[in-house]
């Protein structure tokens, strides 16, 4: 169990990702997004979410993410956020998004 004041350190924020590339260097299928979150700037993660996504599908998608872990290089990329998402029965991410469209930037409460 963690405490209540664990989860409130944890920043959860949305943000609309503005570009999307292959990522052929990852050991899983995955894209390199870049996601605006508003005040809390521009930020870079490698997702794992090819099979449910196309780049075309992402461009311009709203996200859920984590933005304050620490950088995490993944072969030649750094991970600056950790997109969020729940596995289907395959294993494969389907993302977390808000269900209406909301300000780049707002904490998830």
């Amino acid at each position: 169990m963690i405490s209540w004041q664990d989860f409130e350190k944890i920043e959860m924020r949305c943000g609309t990702v503005i570009d999307v590339n292959d990522f052929p260097n990852a050991r899983k299928s995955a894209y390199q997004l870049t996601i605006d979150f508003g005040e809390f700037g521009i930020k870079r993660s490698s997702a794992q979410i090819t099979h449910h996504y196309s780049k075309k599908d992402l461009l311009n998608k709203q996200v859920i993410a984590v933005v304050n872990f620490s950088v995490k290089q993944i072969a030649n990329f750094f991970s600056e956020c950790l997109v969020l998402g729940v596995y289907d029965e395959q294993n494969n991410v389907v993302l977390l998004q808000p269900e209406r469209k909301v300000t780049n930037g707002m904490k998830v409460g």
